[in-house]
């Protein structure tokens, strides 16, 4: 079992230090037990970078709110999600599943806060209200949004045990790639607008696991921060029982861009990538 005291001493020597504004993706599982409960893991990432820092989770939407008009849904499905589902309330609604526990006890902790939007993250520390200060309704992961100010902060990312393949900071990297004929999502949104729900319409770069582009490999994010990870040999360390990498944001993009705008020219520009991602073998 691991103590809130012992996490700290495990995340400062994997470089977490005060004042740092950290992107965190988390399996809690991985983490193992903790005495406490997995609120503890976020309170010792609190120690770690003090009153002086800030945490960012990507929390996103419910099942449902942002998947009509996408494509995915039957027409019976859609026309029973467009009756009966409530307007999104982003201070209320809870964390998508697929992005873990660890931000649904972040965001229910008090001192969080969110951003208005469906494509929601969690913040809390210094920077909270400037990483929240603009944010845009279409391309919401692009520029003037939350990781774009991360970015700008020099912000890193924290990847506690969680897959490699999930790391949302790279969506970012594909709103601002130059790269022609990227896939864009349309979709509709339902939102309280004078006290009565109506359905939005939305769009951005299709972050689905179709990808942003059809030259994309399976597992691309994967491939992308094993590759960074390996060329920039970083070996990562435990935090609990969970083997975790601390990245800069700044470095990801520098490194990712270029390459997806060659993988989208030509998909067998892939082949180097996979070489140096193979070379990222951390102990487990």
């Amino acid at each position: 079992m691991h103590s809130r005291r012992q996490l700290y001493t495990d995340l400062r020597a994997l470089g977490v230090a005060p004042g740092s504004v950290v992107m965190v993706h988390a399996s809690v599982r991985a983490v193992g037990e903790v005495a406490g409960g997995p609120d503890e893991i976020h309170l010792a990432l609190k120690d770690a970078v003090t009153d002086a820092g800030t945490l960012l989770m990507y929390a996103s939407c419910p099942r449902y709110v942002d998947e009509v008009g996408r494509g995915n849904l039957s027409a019976l499905e859609e026309a029973e999600v467009l009756e009966k589902l409530p307007a999104f309330d982003a201070e209320t609604a809870r964390a998508s599943r697929e992005n873990g526990v660890l931000v649904e006890f972040l965001r229910t902790y008090p001192g969080s806060r969110v951003n208005r939007h469906v494509a929601r993250f969690v913040a809390w520390g210094r920077q909270a209200e400037h990483l929240f200060s603009h944010q845009p309704w279409d391309y919401a992961f692009g520029r003037q949004s939350a990781l774009d100010r991360l970015v700008a902060l020099d912000g890193k990312v924290l990847l506690l045990g969680s897959d490699h393949d999930t790391v949302t900071f790279l969506h970012y990297v594909e709103h601002v790639a130059d790269i022609a004929e990227k896939r864009v999502a349309r979709f509709k949104v339902p939102v309280l607008e004078n006290g009565a729900r109506v359905w939005r319409e939305m769009e951005e770069f299709d972050t689905s696991g179709a990808g942003v582009h059809p030259n994309w490999p399976d597992r691309f994010f994967g491939l992308l921060v094993d590759g960074y990870l390996a060329a920039t040999a970083n070996q990562g360390g435990r935090v609990g029982n969970a083997w975790s990498h601390l990245f800069s944001a700044r470095g990801l993009l520098a490194f990712a861009r270029p390459i997806m705008e060659r993988v989208a020219l030509d998909p067998d520009a892939t082949g180097a990538l996979r070489e140096q991602a193979a070379r990222m073998t951390s102990p487990r």
